[in-house]
């Protein structure tokens, strides 16, 4: 008497179906790759390089530092004889210095000769000063004021007489003569007076001409 199913019952049947044949074939082919193995030999190792290693020459070959063979030598043509006379010889010669001990603090101290002429001449024979420092200021120029006269105040002070060029100045004591010279004592003698562009004092004589 065939057993009826229902339809749900046949999809259960045939996913157990197929579970059980996955499962048996993923049996046999791990049985089988157990005991057969496989065909392909497993890759060899890679050998380590380590710096023993790496600085030996390999067999056969010949070293890059070890270069050719040395030149081997023999004995022919040594004389083994003792000369005497280069002995004593050799041994007569006495050591001549100047007298001074290295080895001595006490001994005569070096004389170092004195230099003749200087160190660099200078091809017309003139020695070359080489200044130090800054360089000094510019020379001041000379005051261009000619002092040719005075007369006396009613106070009786002094009043001087100055010519610049043609220009003729009357100036007492602290005026100052063509915007630049201040005029200081006056003698009748003489006059001081005082470039104020330069900060330059000079004391001008009394001419006739």
């Amino acid at each position: 008497m065939a057993l009826k199913l229902g339809t749900e019952n046949k999809r259960q049947v045939y996913i157990a179906v197929g579970l059980f044949a996955v499962v048996i074939i993923g049996g046999i082919y791990e049985i089988s790759t157990y005991f057969g193995g496989s065909s392909t030999p497993p890759p060899k190792p890679i050998p380590v390089q380590t710096a023993a290693t790496a600085n030996r020459p390999a067999a056969g070959t010949k070293s890059a530092g070890q270069g050719a063979e040395a030149q081997k030598l023999t004995n022919e043509g040594l004389d083994p004889t003792l000369h005497f006379d280069k002995l004593a010889e050799s041994e007569a010669q006495e050591y001549e210095g100047t007298g001074r001990n290295i080895f001595s603090a006490d001994s005569a101290p070096v004389v170092i000769p004195q230099l003749i002429g200087p160190a660099r001449p200078t091809p017309g024979g003139q020695t070359v000063v080489v200044q130090n420092g800054p360089p000094p200021p510019p020379k001041p120029p000379a005051i261009d004021l000619k002092y040719f006269g005075y007369a006396l105040a009613k106070d009786k002070s002094i009043k001087a007489f100055f010519s610049h060029g043609d220009d003729i100045f009357v100036a007492r004591a602290g005026e100052i003569v063509d915007h630049r010279y201040k005029v200081g004592a006056i003698l009748p003698a003489s006059v001081e007076v005082t470039d104020l562009g330069y900060n330059n004092t000079e004391t001008l004589k009394l001419t006739t001409n």
